[in-house]
């Protein structure tokens, strides 16, 4: 009895041991396709705060959980199923699906360089495509709609780019990467976009702090500077995730264009970058990357202003007579 209970306790420990490498595996591997997917989440990050300016701040918090939630939902539910699946089945079809993703990124980001060119005109124009916003709620509901959407695609680069870096193994050891990455990425993205919309509100609380030391008045002075640079700050955010989503889905453009159309689009980009890293070779990579990425712009941009018409007089009309009208 006592060697059979010794025997079952070793086969429970080499189990353990086993397990515990298996977790190590699974960590380390998240870990490294989570790195490889920063860029992505820096995009994101950008992005997002965009769809909370302008709401109370009471809603800020609320917005951005409901945002969270949505992304996360994107990530578990929807992305990490088709990611596997897609990877055993039908791999081919990966480059396709985030390619329209790509399409969908340059026209948000077209539609906001738009507005800042042509404010009357695109003030307009989203008069036509959303009739229905016509309270507090629906704008909120829609703008939460529009950033679930728009991360939807962050999510699915994200997703696909760790997916790639995985090695090929188990379906579950994938899985449970997957899974560890996109909890991780979420929590990290909000948890820096909630920091970043109620920056004010420290602020405002840092100023009214009462103590009349050096330190006291050195909190005041940090208060201060927070809520008079937030303004600044969530423009410069606006800034650069409008242009995050030009190059990101232009990028993914790129890349698609590279892989199935002519081989001189691929061709003249390595030619660029190399002539860049060529006549800046102190600082060679960093060059690459400016010229690979104003290139993904300059295709996202391009893609964008083809695709706003055809969304305005193509697929919004048709959304309208398609979908069910509100009773009134």
């Amino acid at each position: 009895m006592s060697v059979g209970l010794i025997g079952l306790l070793d086969d429970i420990a080499a189990i353990a041991k086993v397990a515990a490498a298996s977790l190590d595996d699974v960590a380390s591997q998240a870990a490294k396709a989570g790195t490889k997917a920063a860029g992505v989440v820096i995009d994101d990050t950008a992005v997002t705060p965009n769809y909370v300016i302008g709401f109370a701040s009471k809603r800020e918090l609320p917005i951005v959980a409901k945002i969270a939630v949505g992304s996360l939902r994107n990530k578990l539910l929807i992305l990490l199923p088709i990611a596997l699946l897609l990877g055993y089945l039908l791999p081919a079809a990966v480059t396709p699906l985030l390619m329209l993703g790509g399409a969908f990124l340059c026209y948000e980001a077209a539609e906001k360089v738009l507005e800042a060119v042509m404010p009357h005109h695109a003030r307009h124009r989203e008069a036509q495509l959303q009739p229905t916003a016509l309270n507090a709620r629906s704008v909120e509901d829609e703008k939460v709609a529009s950033a679930i959407k728009t991360d939807f695609i962050l999510s699915a680069e994200i997703m696909a780019i760790t997916l790639a870096a995985i090695p090929a193994g188990s379906i579950w050891t994938q899985a449970l990467v997957l899974a560890l990455v996109a909890i991780f990425i979420t929590v990290g993205v909000y948890g820096v976009v909630a920091l970043i919309v109620k920056a004010d509100d420290v602020g405002v609380a840092l100023a009214r702090y009462g103590g009349a030391s050096f330190i006291g008045s050195a909190i005041r002075l940090l208060g201060r500077v927070l809520v008079s640079g937030m303004p600044t700050l969530l423009a410069v955010l606006s800034t650069i995730g409008t242009a995050a989503m030009i190059w990101v889905g232009g990028g993914i453009i790129l890349h698609g264009i590279e892989q199935y159309g002519p081989t001189v689009v691929g061709h003249t980009v390595h030619t660029a970058t190399e002539a860049a890293a060529h006549v800046l070779p102190s600082i060679a990579g960093i060059a690459e990357w400016l010229v690979e990425a104003a290139i993904s712009g300059v295709v996202g941009l391009i893609v964008g202003a083809v695709v706003i018409p055809v969304v305005e007089y193509g697929l919004s009309p048709l959304w309208q007579r398609l979908k069910p009208s509100r009773p009134t």
